[in-house]
């Protein structure tokens, strides 16, 4: 992580021993080591955190994409079936237009003489 040698954690240490004496030294060391165990663990809860949207992220992304290559292929398999449905209800439609022929017959039908004579 740094760029530290030998030599300068021997002149650090030199220097902690003289400043702080013999009887302080292990209290901040120990006290030092947990603070650095407390930002590692940090750290680390971080990248974690970070990977895991990426990964969310990533995972959105190669959704929307799958849905919408989904959706283009339904609309196209929907395409014979609605020109098909189309059909079908101008087919219906023509039908309701034109009535049939026994429909047409009943309705337009002539009196016969008998219809004729009561009226």
């Amino acid at each position: 992580m740094f760029d530290i040698g030998f030599a300068e954690i021997l002149i650090v240490s030199v220097v902690a021993l003289l400043v702080l004496g013999p009887d302080k030294l292990p209290v901040a060391v120990k006290t030092c080591g947990m603070w650095l165990g407390r930002i590692k663990r940090s750290v680390t809860a971080i990248q974690h955190e970070i990977s895991e949207e990426l990964r969310v992220e990533e995972l959105r992304r190669t959704t929307a994409i799958s849905k919408e290559e989904l959706e283009k292929e339904l609309s196209e398999m929907r395409k014979p079936f609605k020109a098909a449905a189309k059909d079908v209800e101008d087919a219906v439609s023509e039908a309701e237009k034109t009535p049939t022929t026994e429909a047409a017959s009943t309705a337009e039908s002539p009196k016969t003489d008998s219809d004729k004579s009561s009226t």
